[in-house]
């Protein structure tokens, strides 16, 4: 099974992202997604943002994970 968690887009620079993800924080790869800018929402999975989402999508899967 394949497990993507939802991320705010801290920084960008050179095709990297800094994502804070319920307070964890780390850079992955951004080279998937056009026009990211900090504050986005992401979807993270094996080090990389492979789909933009809304804050909505993330509290829905904060509460999800929260329920588990």
């Amino acid at each position: 099974m394949c497990v993507g968690l939802p991320a705010r887009v801290v920084t960008i620079k050179d095709g990297m992202a800094l994502v804070d993800a319920s307070g964890a924080r780390r850079a992955v790869s951004a080279e998937l997604i056009d026009e990211l800018d900090p504050g986005d929402y992401v979807m993270v999975h094996a080090g990389m943002a492979i789909a933009k989402i809304t804050d909505t999508d993330d509290n829905e899967m904060d509460d999800i994970l929260e329920d588990l």
